[in-house]
């Protein structure tokens, strides 16, 4: 019960790595808010969870919409302690001149953008608090890039960037600010990332892990926990490999 009394907003929280640290959080006693673009989803999961989970439906690449998230958590708890952010997604596999501007602006939004509004939005009420946690889920491809994948390679190197960035900032208001970069995982943007999902695109991409297995939601869970627990309270600006060993 490493998390007890504090409360956390995971965005992109419905369902793959999101829905792997929402559950791991509300076992080790947290409260969670699961935001997700998807509120229907989103709710079914806090349903299953019980009454320490509160949906929140969110556009993470809209100020206004993040802003009404971080009002919602503010209201019910008081304080926020966590924020994980999660959301993401990435491009179908294609040479890098040949990725469409809308696909790339979608990108850049979510998985770039949300940061900064979620920053803006909940880091006040850190600071005024003189502590939190913020975790970014990155992804090997910001260390290791895979080809054909350049733009989403570039939006997690930004983001791990980003992490170390904010963690010298945010270290005198004692604020953490630490990141995780999963390999490939059993989540629903898996099939993307490969461009097709088959028995032999699957051999082809664990070839590159030495562990030989994609990260599971759990694996993310349980890294998330540790980063955003007391534990780790000498631990900022880390951008945590759970990968595998694929970027030894």
């Amino acid at each position: 019960m490493r998390l007890t009394g504090k409360t956390a907003i995971v965005t992109g929280g419905a369902s793959g790595f999101g829905a792997g640290i929402v559950r791991r959080f509300l076992r080790d006693g947290a409260r969670v808010m699961i935001a997700d673009i998807d509120g229907d989803r989103a709710a079914q999961l806090a349903r299953e969870m019980g009454d320490h989970a509160k949906a929140q439906q969110v556009d993470v690449a809209d100020a206004a919409s993040v802003l009404a998230m971080t009002l919602a958590a503010q209201d019910h708890w008081g304080h926020i302690d966590i924020l994980v952010n999660n959301a993401g997604v990435t491009h179908i596999p294609g040479a890098l001149e040949d990725i469409s501007e809308d696909d790339f602006d979608r990108m850049f939004h979510v998985n770039m953008k949300s940061v900064y509004l979620t920053a803006r939005s909940v880091v006040p009420h850190m600071k005024e608090n003189g502590k939190g946690a913020i975790l970014n889920i990155a992804s090997t491809a910001g260390v290791s890039p895979r080809p054909r994948l350049n733009w989403y390679n570039a939006s997690k190197g930004w983001m791990i960037t980003a992490t170390k960035t904010m963690a010298v900032e945010l270290a005198e208001h004692g604020i953490r600010v630490n990141a995780i970069n999963p390999v490939a995982g059993e989540t629903p943007l898996l099939k993307t990332f490969m461009g097709e999902d088959t028995p032999e695109m699957r051999e082809k991409f664990l070839s590159t892990i030495p562990l030989g297995r994609f990260s599971q939601p759990e694996d993310i869970g349980n890294a998330a926990l540790f980063l955003c627990s007391d534990e780790a309270s000498m631990v900022t600006g880390l951008a945590m490999e759970v990968d595998g060993g694929r970027c030894i």
